[in-house]
């Protein structure tokens, strides 16, 4: 038998995950194992009550043997990103609300790019990501306010007079440069935030 076959026979132990839109901790259908665009294994599934995406960061018995092919949420540095393509700035421990929403704006047709630790200075300049992309996600909570990359990023977009958008994820305020910047709280109804953040991208 498949060591992924014998992971998720009757007896194996289902997979749980946090649904940011239903707010609550979920057996995860249909779970996949990926890797992030920085090489941190993780679960990718469904939730069984919105059936929207979830997330589980962590290495899993399905992540043995050969890595699995990682999941494309964005563009790739050796081509030239489109020009309203949405560059998400988060903290690493904030990545999966920050893959959730990536996949759900490429959904509705929005191409993104996320962010990396290394992305602020790349090759002795500014990375082409942060050049390239017309628009940004701040996921803002308690870690992506003291993560000097992510702030790096938004005083670049700012500097530069591109839009920024809050994807707020704590009880926190934003950082004061960029306090007036549209901010919509994801620590509620999901798809309401969501959808009113879609709508401030593309306006």
């Amino acid at each position: 038998m498949d060591k992924r076959e014998e992971y998720y026979d009757d007896d194996a132990e289902a997979i749980e995950a946090y649904c940011v839109r239903c707010r609550d901790t979920i057996e995860m259908e249909n779970p996949q194992a990926v890797w992030t665009r920085r090489g941190i294994p993780a679960m990718r599934g469904e939730c069984p009550t919105c059936g929207g995406t979830v997330f589980r960061m962590g290495r899993t018995a399905m992540h043995s043997g050969e890595r699995p092919a990682t999941v494309q949420v964005g563009g790739s540095v050796r081509g030239k990103l489109a020009q309203d393509t949405a560059y998400i700035a988060y903290a690493e421990s904030d990545a999966a609300l920050a893959e959730q929403v990536a996949d759900d704006l490429q959904k509705v047709g929005i191409a993104v790019w996320l962010h990396t630790e290394d992305e602020t200075h790349w090759a002795g300049g500014v990375h082409p990501a942060l050049k390239e992309c017309s628009r940004m996600v701040y996921v803002l909570s308690a870690a992506s306010l003291t993560a000097a990359s992510v702030e790096s990023a938004w005083k670049f977009f700012r500097e530069k007079g591109k839009r920024i958008v809050i994807a707020q994820l704590a009880p926190v305020d934003p950082p004061d440069p960029i306090r007036r910047s549209p901010r919509f709280d994801f620590t509620g109804d999901y798809k309401t935030a969501f959808r009113q953040m879609v709508q401030a991208l593309s306006g």
